[in-house]
């Protein structure tokens, strides 16, 4: 399958799924016909059905719309994480349908497009949905698939035209491979996702063959094994934030480039991994061409993603804030911005790990990080794709934790345990279903306040 212009009728397996989604979004954008599988009604589920998006949630052959069936101009998307032995996926398999995974999409839509491509294993989301903002409210026509739900739009896809594309690189199950990139930039190469690859190098293989892919400009980290523009936030860097300040929980301080300074960029995104992603993010917008003066405007209204370092309270007695961190790196990250925007304060952390492969992979690492963190409590592994490893769980990972306040909770326990802490800062930490916990979270400590 080379084209999308003889399909009239979308269905995906996933439709939920936050990538999903907004490609989803995108076929009803431009009048297709769009409908769809998913597991369980969510608040995503429910904004697609809103748009007029016909989902099911029974994965029976009999639950697909009739419209769907005509398979002479209809494409089936689908993710990774369905199951091989999904009764509707076998059956448009089996009867011959274009069957296609996400990522092949995404590369159809970028391989006649300009596409600023955000890679990475951790900041990819941020710096693209940055990214995006940066351009639709500099006045680029835009359309934008991003990994997270923006505060600005409350979308995780942004559209105000087709003169560039912006698009978050997805390394799981080589993903990225399929796109067209004209700008690129990779924030991070940590291992990850072994359970793909296998190894660390295998993985860093696949960002050196997206690299690759690149017509113009690449953007890299400072101090990544891969050429490129350096991005970092001290000197020696191609880019590099100077004379950084705190103000009212903002990143205030000049962008060197190669060619220039830039005075008094505004960021209201904390952590010295949120700052690389800005500017990241700055750098690519300048280089596709848009004016700085409106760049610069435009990054001081940038309000932040769901579940990103996203404040749910902050007031005098309590400060609780909900992040998707699910890799060591990202939760030492999470505690170096806590740290620096809530000083001497005394910090609750709550962790659902996700995956039992990462937590196998990494549960040194998991240990040492969370134990930055002043008390501690482990939720149980969120399992996602996978079954079971035996030995791998939350009470393993627990002994593995150098920390004297922490122990093992569920559900159902949760708000009592929060509510028993003194904590000041109370944060939720990880990528399943803890997020569905947030609003009673918050809830209670508003009570108990």
């Amino acid at each position: 399958m080379n084209s999308l212009e003889h399909i009239q009728n979308v269905f995906f397996i996933g439709i939920g799924g936050i990538g999903m989604s907004a490609i989803a979004r995108y076929f009803v954008s431009i009048n297709k016909n769009v409908a769809g599988y998913d597991k369980t009604e969510t608040t995503l589920t429910n904004t697609l059905t809103q748009l007029g998006i016909n989902i099911c949630f029974s994965d029976s052959v009999e639950a697909i719309p009739k419209n769907i069936l005509n398979k002479e101009n209809t494409l089936i998307v689908y993710t990774p994480a369905v199951p091989k032995q999904h009764q509707q996926l076998v059956y448009f398999q089996e009867n011959n349908y274009t069957v296609v995974k996400r990522a092949k999409v995404l590369g159809l839509i970028t391989k006649n497009s300009f596409t600023l491509a955000v890679a990475g294993t951790h900041g990819k989301t941020t710096t693209s949905t940055i990214l995006a903002h940066l351009l639709y409210a500099s006045g680029e026509k835009v359309t934008a698939f991003i990994g997270g739900i923006s505060e600005n739009y409350q979308s995780n896809y942004i559209s105000s035209g087709n003169d560039v594309v912006v698009v978050e690189a997805d390394e799981f199950d080589r993903s990225f491979l399929q796109l067209h990139p004209n700008i690129a930039a990779i924030t991070s190469t940590d291992a990850d996702h072994l359970d793909i690859y296998g190894g660390h190098e295998a993985l860093l293989d696949s960002f050196n063959s997206f690299a690759a892919l690149n017509t113009n400009e690449l953007f890299v980290t400072k101090n990544l094994p891969i050429k490129g523009l350096s991005i970092d936030i001290k000197d020696g860097a191609d880019y590099s934030a100077k004379n950084i300040r705190i103000d009212n929980g903002a990143y205030i301080f000049d962008l060197q480039t190669p060619k220039t300074s830039i005075k008094d960029l505004k960021v209201s995104l904390p952590g010295h991994h949120n700052l690389r992603n800005a500017i990241t993010a700055f750098a690519m917008a300048m280089t596709y061409g848009a004016e700085v003066p409106k760049l610069k405007e435009a990054l001081s209204t940038f309000k932040g993603i769901q579940r990103r370092f996203s404040y749910q309270i902050k007031n005098n007695s309590i400060v609780y804030i909900d992040d998707y961190a699910h890799h060591p790196t990202e939760i030492k990250a999470l505690h170096q911005a806590i740290r620096e925007m809530h000083p001497n304060k005394k910090v609750l952390a709550i962790f659902q790990p996700h995956l039992y492969s990462r937590t196998k992979d990494f549960a040194i690492d998991f240990g040492k990080n969370l134990a930055l963190f002043d008390e501690l409590l482990l939720l149980d592994i969120y399992p996602a794709r996978e079954l079971p490893i035996e030995g791998i769980n939350s009470k393993w990972l627990l002994s593995l934790t150098p920390m004297k306040q922490k122990q093992l909770t569920n559900k159902q326990e949760l708000i009592t345990k929060i509510q028993a802490s003194n904590a000041d800062v109370v944060v939720t930490i990880g990528a399943g279903d803890i997020g569905a916990q947030v609003l009673k979270i918050k809830e209670a400590l508003l009570l108990h306040a």
